[in-house]
């Protein structure tokens, strides 16, 4: 085949229609049409319609991220707000627990209260009350320290109760507190009587037994002694008043190779939980007031019968004589 024959070009490779030109000018004088003739005569509604209702799926999901994302956002402010009215409503509630915590403590004190005042009107011996203060700050004994002293006649010895009996001693007076020794410190000591067999004893404090407590010491093992016995105050120490509960025998040890037998009690008041308490006058003090009130009321008496007997006594009135009867006679 001769080389003039055949064509130089090379074939294209796709069919190729019109220019890019052609197209734009095309275009551009359809979308002017169409905006005419929609603004005119609103020929394009129809298809506006068709296309958004095919295209609704679409713009719903597309959608769905925005809303999710606000809805998010306000789920989490309103979870935002929940706790902190939640934290709120707790501190309310723990503030009513607290009152109400107030409150009981407030009946029960006013009952402590009124137990007292009335063992004060049951008890002959003059008393104070008095608060617990604080205890005292020497670990290896048992004492505290409560608002009344010298200032409020408190005296040094003065046995201290509370609404369920003896909690300890007054051992210091000081002008304004005084300090009070309980009754399971060791280096106390309490004549007391077995209210069951009326054997008398005296309890010594036991810190160390069940975190404070008392034993009788010098006790036979044959002593007729039970678990449960009440052991009160026998007021033979001219300190205590008789009659005053002091503890409860709770257990009992006898050994063979021990001619005594090891008692332990426990204490009837509140020694570590006690905060108002009844300061008495011990009864030798009170005794010899009671016999000054009576020697100075006897005096008194003394004195006014000597002062009536002193008065001179009136005459007596002389009786009238009787008038002499007339006889029918004339003179």
């Amino acid at each position: 085949m001769p080389l003039g024959t055949l064509d130089r070009s090379a074939p294209p490779l796709f069919h190729q229609g019109p220019s890019a030109l052609s197209k734009l000018i095309f275009f551009s004088a359809l979308a002017v049409f169409l905006m005419v003739a929609d603004a005119r005569f609103h020929l394009t509604q129809p298809v506006r319609a068709a296309v958004g209702a095919v295209l609704y799926p679409f713009q719903w999901l597309a959608l769905k991220p925005v809303q999710l994302f606000a809805q998010g956002g306000t789920y989490l402010e309103d979870l935002q707000v929940a706790q902190r009215n939640e934290a709120e409503a707790r501190r309310a509630l723990t503030l009513q627990a607290e009152r109400a915590g107030q409150a009981d403590s407030l009946a029960k004190e006013n009952e402590r209260l009124r137990s007292l005042l009335e063992l004060r009107q049951t008890t002959q011996t003059p008393g104070r009350a008095a608060e617990v203060l604080y205890d005292a700050a020497d670990p290896y004994t048992r004492k505290v320290v409560i608002d009344q002293g010298l200032s409020s006649g408190i005296a040094p010895g003065s046995p201290v109760i509370d609404e369920r009996g003896v909690i300890g001693q007054v051992t210091q007076v000081l002008p304004f507190s005084s300090e009070v020794t309980l009754v399971i410190d060791r280096d106390l000591a309490i004549p007391v009587q077995n209210t069951r067999t009326g054997a008398r004893s005296v309890a010594f404090g036991d810190a160390s037994a069940h975190g404070g407590g008392l034993e009788l010491r010098f006790m036979a093992a044959n002593a007729d002694l039970q678990e449960g016995d009440l052991l009160a105050t026998s007021g033979v120490d001219g300190v205590y008043p008789p009659g005053l509960p002091v503890a409860k025998i709770e257990r009992i040890e006898r050994r063979a190779d021990s001619g005594f037998a090891r008692i332990y009690c426990l204490p009837l008041a509140q020694v570590t939980a006690a905060r108002y308490v009844l300061v008495l006058a011990p009864i030798g003090s009170a005794a010899s007031m009671r016999s000054a009130a009576a020697a100075s009321a006897a005096a008194s008496a003394a004195s006014v019968k000597k002062n009536a007997d002193a008065k001179p006594k009136a005459p007596a009135a002389s009786a009238p004589k009787p008038a002499a009867r007339r006889e029918g006679r004339t003179p």
